[in-house]
């Protein structure tokens, strides 16, 4: 679906139903998703449209004007849609994604499910890797877009997606597992157990930028292999937030004392040149 269209989906839906929360709901994204999409309306129109309070929302007189308009749009849309989709429509395909695996596990599943529900014969192919594979996958042709951590190479086009916090993660009887934050200099006091395969990985970047160094016992590119490890009490390691959720290990995971953030996007050689299923999928992971 045209991205303008889906944020004047989101608007009406708002209006209708009084509140992010509902719109939401109807249209199956996340309440952020929505208000983000408002919110891209009112910088490109540079209109106020909606007044928030704690009762809900409420149109105010610019956007009382431009609702009826929306809604018109929105209703030729359709029209159109239907009529392309009729003679070339997104009947098959194929999206190839480079993920790494945390996107795939806590991202992918819930984007793919709202897309398939309106394209159901798209076909996925998924091929996890770090980020130096997913951006050379790119690059190549391998994958049509990726999730990567920026910022990436030049030559890609990318869309921000998520600022991701950095967390240090503990055994439970760890002495430092009920302090509120965690010290920077007591990474160096237990072995460290590093999630990454080169020297570019987030924990490393925190070492160099505050003069620190670890020891490193143990280097991989699995996740679950080191929160298993720091459970058994072999070390403590720096795990990225989205990692984190919904995990099956007892362990602990503390705030750095300096906050500390991964940023996330999608990446692809050239938005334009994307087949029309690719493009409409980005859109659905911008506003998953």
């Amino acid at each position: 679906m045209d991205m303008n269209i889906q944020k004047y989906m989101a608007f009406i839906s708002t209006v209708e139903y009084g509140s992010f929360t509902k719109a939401a709901k109807l249209l199956n994204y996340s309440q952020s998703g929505i208000s983000r999409m408002i919110n891209d309306l009112e910088k490109e129109w540079g209109i106020s449209l909606l007044e928030r309070g704690r009762s809900g929302v409420r149109l105010t007189s610019d956007g009382l004007k431009l609702l009826p308009y929306a809604k018109n749009v929105c209703r030729e849309y359709q029209k159109l849609q239907t009529q392309v989709e009729e003679l070339n429509g997104l009947q098959s395909g194929l999206i190839r994604i480079g993920t790494f695996s945390s996107a795939a596990t806590h991202w992918l599943p819930n984007i793919i499910k709202k897309f398939q529900k309106d394209y159901p014969n798209i076909d996925y192919e998924l091929l996890l890797g770090d980020y130096a594979e997913i951006e050379r996958w790119i690059l190549e042709g391998r994958v049509d877009c990726g999730f990567l951590r920026l910022p990436t190479l030049p030559e890609l086009e990318t869309i921000f997606l998520e600022q991701d916090k950095l967390l240090v993660v503990l055994p439970e009887k760890h002495f430092l597992a009920d302090c509120e934050y965690f010290p920077v200099k007591a990474l160096e006091d237990s072995p460290f157990l590093l999630l990454g395969k080169d020297e570019n990985s987030e924990a490393a970047e925190i070492f160099e930028r505050c003069g620190i160094s670890p020891e490193i016992h143990f280097t991989t590119w699995d996740d679950y292999a080191i929160m298993s490890m720091v459970e058994s009490g072999l070390g403590i390691s720096i795990l990225p937030e989205l990692i984190l959720r919904r995990i099956p290990y007892r362990i602990v995971a503390k705030e750095l004392e300096i906050p500390s953030y991964r940023k996330i996007g999608v990446a692809l050689k050239n938005k334009k040149g994307a087949s029309l299923a690719v493009r409409r999928f980005l859109d659905y992971i911008e506003y998953r």
